[in-house]
C-alpha cells in the first residue's frame, strides 16, 4: 500500500478526554535484565515543561517544621504539610537509596479529577516520597499516607516505583469534590517480567486482601514484608459501588475498567506505546494489534509479560526512541512523514476535514519532551554507587542519556534548575542546545538524523563503559572514605553532563554548516596551486518516491516539454 493511503478515520471518541497524552513508562525487573539491575524509564512529554535536572540535597529539620507544596505543572501554591526530620538526597526522579519514581497521567473519570482543599498533587507525591523513602514499598506507603491526610490534587495517575530489588506499578485516582483523598492499587511486578504504562490505567483485577500477600491501607504497617505483592486503598471497591460505577462481585472488580475505561484514544494513543514495547521483547504480541490500534477494546493486553530475552540499559534507552517503526502504524511511512521520513506530527493530535475526524499517531518518542530518563538500580553495590539516573533533555530519539549517580551533591550547570526556561533561551542550557539539533533535524529527518544517531550511540557506549570503571574506583574509595567516593561520582557526573552539552553545541554547528539551504556540503582539501577551494555539493532533493507522488497527483502541471527547455 502506498504511503499516502495510510490514513485512518476515527469513528469513536466517546468518553475520550483530549489531553496531551504525555509521558511513557517502561518497567524492567531484576530477573528480566542482563545484569540484575532494575530499570524504569520516563519521558516527561509536555509542550510547556522545561527540561532540567532537579536536585534536593539531604537535610535535617527541627520538630514542627512545615513544607510548602507547589503544584508541579503550574507552580501554584497548594498549602503546607508537616516536614519529616530527615530527608534524603534526590537527583531528578531517583534518590540516594536507589529508589526511582516515574508517572503517566491517564485522567480517568472526569468528575473525580478535582478536589477542593487538596494539598498534594501527583508531582509533589513523587518528589516528596523520594525525599522520605529508602525502598519502593516505603515510597508507596508514603504516597498513600500523604493523599489520605492531605487530599489528592490531580486526576488519575499511574506511577512506576522501583528500588534495587523490586519494581511496582501503582495506580491512583481522586475521589472528586466532597471526598478527601484517593483510591488506588499497587502491584509488585513479578521478577523476570516487564511492565509498562502510557496514559491509560492498566491494572484490572487484583488479589483481595489476605493479610499476607495482599494488604489494604489499614494494614500498611505490614507493607515492608517482602511477601506482600499487592497493596490497595480500603475503599477502592466500596467507593466505586457508592458512586454507581460497579455492582459486581469484589473478585470481579477491575480498577482500570471502573475508573478509566479504555476508549479508542486510550488504546490508539496510549496503549499502542505499551504494545510496541512489548512486541520488541516478546514474540506473539501482534495478536493485540487490533486492540492497540483502537479497534478491539475487549482484547486487553496483559499487565506484564515475560520477555524472550534479557534487557540491557541501552535497550531501555532505545525503547524510549520508538516511532512505531516496523508496525502498520510506522510514523516514518505514512503521508505525514513527507519526503524525508519525519516521524513527528505537529499538534493537535486530532483534526477535522469536511466534518470527519482524523488522528495522527502518538508514539513513545515525541517532539514535546521536556526530559527523559532511565533509572538503573543495582543491588550488588552500595546505594551511593548503585543508583545511576540516566538523564537526557528534549526528544528521546535525539537526546543523549547522561549518567548521573543518584548520590551526587550537585548537578551539571548545563542541566541545572534556573539555567534558562521555556521562554528564556540560553546557549549554555542543555534543553535549548538539544532542541537546536533536533528541530533542525526535523526539516530533513532521514538525511540528518543518522548523524545524530551515530554521535548519540558513540557517547552512550562511552558512558556505559566509563561507569564500569567509575564503579570500581568509587567502591575502592567507599570502603575507606564514603565522602571521597561521593565526591568522585559527583565530579564525574557533572563533568560528563557539561561536556555532553558542549559536544552537542559543536554537533549543531557541524550539521547546520553541512546541511544549510537544502544542500549537503562536504569539505575538501585545497589542491596545490589554489588559494581556496569550494566544498563539494550534492542536492538530493525530495527523493524519487516523493517526486512520483507529486507527478501522479498534479498531472502535467509541472511537466516540462520533451527535449528540455532548461
Amino acid at each position: 500500500m502506498k504511503r499516502r493511503y495510510l490514513i485512518f478515520t476515527i469513528f469513536i471518541f466517546a468518553g475520550l478526554q483530549i489531553q496531551s497524552f504525555a509521558c511513557t513508562n517502561f518497567l524492567v525487573t531484576k530477573g528480566a535484565s542482563v545484569d540484575g539491575s532494575t530499570f524504569i524509564s520516563y519521558a516527561a512529554d509536555s509542550h510547556v515543561l522545561y527540561g532540567e535536572l532537579y536536585h534536593w540535597p539531604a537535610a535535617t529539620y527541627p520538630d514542627g517544621a512545615m513544607l510548602d507544596v507547589y503544584e508541579w505543572d503550574t507552580g501554584k501554591f497548594l498549602g503546607r504539610i508537616k516536614q519529616v526530620k530527615q530527608t534524603y538526597n534526590v537527583v531528578g526522579n531517583m534518590n540516594e537509596h536507589q529508589v526511582g519514581i516515574g508517572e503517566t497521567t491517564y485522567g480517568g473519570r472526569e468528575e473525580l479529577g478535582t478536589q477542593a482543599g487538596a494539598v498534594v498533587d501527583y508531582g509533589s507525591l513523587m518528589y516528596i516520597a523520594l525525599q522520605r523513602s529508602k525502598s519502593a514499598r516505603e515510597a508507596i506507603k508514603v504516597m498513600a499516607e500523604l493523599v489520605n491526610e492531605y487530599g489528592y490534587a490531580s486526576s488519575g495517575e499511574s506511577f512506576s516505583v522501583s528500588d534495587a530489588n523490586e519494581v511496582w506499578i501503582f495506580e491512583m485516582i481522586g475521589k472528586g469534590e466532597g471526598k478527601k483523598g484517593a483510591v488506588w492499587v499497587a502491584l509488585k511486578v513479578p521478577d523476570g517480567y516487564v511492565c509498562a504504562h502510557a496514559n491509560q490505567a492498566r491494572i484490572m483485577t487484583f488479589p483481595l486482601a489476605d493479610g499476607k500477600k495482599s494488604l489494604t491501607f489499614s494494614q500498611r504497617d505490614k507493607i515492608l514484608n517482602p511477601e506482600v505483592e499487592c497493596f490497595y486503598a480500603d475503599d477502592v471497591i466500596s467507593f466505586a459501588r457508592e458512586k454507581g460505577y460497579f455492582n459486581g462481585k469484589d473478585q470481579e472488580f477491575s480498577f482500570s475498567d471502573t475508573y478509566a475505561p479504555v476508549t479508542f484514544g486510550g488504546a490508539r494513543f496510549c496503549e499502542v506505546r505499551v504494545w510496541s514495547f512489548f512486541r520488541s521483547v516478546k514474540e506473539g504480541m501482534d495478536t493485540y494489534f487490533d486492540y492497540a490500534a483502537g479497534h478491539d477494546l475487549k482484547n486487553r493486553m496483559p499487565l506484564w509479560i515475560k520477555p524472550d530475552r534479557k534487557i540491557a540499559v541501552e535497550d531501555v534507552m532505545d525503547f524510549m526512541r520508538d516511532h512505531l517503526e516496523g508496525t502498520p502504524l510506522d510514523m516514518t511511512r505514512d503521508l505525514g512523514a513527507g519526503s524525508y521520513g519525519n516521524p513527528y506530527r505537529w499538534r493537535p493530535l486530532t483534526w477535522k476535514v469536511d466534518g470527519a475526524e482524523y488522528c495522527n499517531e502518538r508514539a513513545t518518542a515525541t517532539q514535546q519532551t521536556g526530559f527523559v530518563f532511565v533509572t538503573q538500580s543495582r543491588s550488588w553495590l552500595p546505594d551511593e554507587i548503585g543508583g545511576i539516573f540516566w538523564f537526557g533533555v528534549d526528544d528521546a530519539a535525539s537526546t543523549v542519556f547522561n549518567p548521573m549517580y543518584s548520590s551526587i551533591t550537585k548537578v551539571p550547570e548545563a542541566f541545572a534548575t534556573g539555567n534558562g526556561s521555556m521562554m528564556e533561551f540560553s546557549f549554555n542550557a542543555g534543553f535549548w542546545v538539544f532542541n537546536l539539533v533536533s528541530n533542525f533535524a526535523y526539516t530533513r529527518y532521514n538525511v540528518i538524523h543518522p548523524e545524530i544517531r551515530a554521535e548519540q550511540t558513540r557517547l552512550e557506549e562511552k558512558f556505559i563503559n566509563e561507569t564500569k570503571d567509575i564503579d570500581v574506583k568509587a567502591l575502592a574509595l567507599f570502603n575507606t572514605d564514603k565522602t571521597a567516593a561521593i565526591s568522585l561520582l559527583t565530579d564525574y557526573s557533572v563533568k560528563t553532563g557539561n561536556e555532553t552539552v558542549k559536544t552537542w553545541s559543536g554537533l549543531y554547528v557541524y550539521l547546520f554548516t553541512k546541511y544549510m539551504d537544502g544542500n549537503i556540503k562536504t569539505k575538501v582539501d585545497v589542491p596545490e596551486g589554489y588559494k581556496y577551494h569550494v566544498p563539494t555539493v550534492s542536492q538530493p532533493g525530495y527523493g524519487e518516491e516523493w517526486y512520483r507522488i507529486i507527478a501522479e497527483e498534479t498531472g502535467d502541471h509541472f511537466k516540462m516539454p520533451a527535449g528540455g527547455g532548461h
